[in-house]
């Protein structure tokens, strides 16, 4: 089974992301005995990962950071990295 909760650790530890997102409607999550984590969804073929991007860098770039950072955690999974919204760096 493909730990949800390392995943979203190892994305929040991306520069560049400023948060993890659900999506407009709440879709992307996963859900945990007394929690739902919003903006990992582990799926049995692919895992989806919504975020909030800081601008700054290019998005594809930071694309594939994601998917290099989670990928010891992901197995043969395809990553899907979507960037919902962006945030001005302060």
């Amino acid at each position: 089974m493909t730990d949800a909760r390392a995943i979203a650790e190892k994305v929040r530890g991306c520069p560049g992301v400023a948060g993890l997102s659900g999506g407009l409607f709440g879709t992307v999550a996963t859900y945990l005995p007394g929690e739902r984590l919003v903006g990992v969804a582990v799926h049995e073929e692919d895992v989806e990962i919504a975020i909030i991007a800081r601008l700054g860098r290019p998005l594809p770039a930071l694309a594939d950071e994601i998917r290099q950072a989670v990928s010891g955690l992901t197995g043969d999974r395809l990553v899907n990295v979507r960037i919902d919204d962006l945030e001005e760096i302060p």
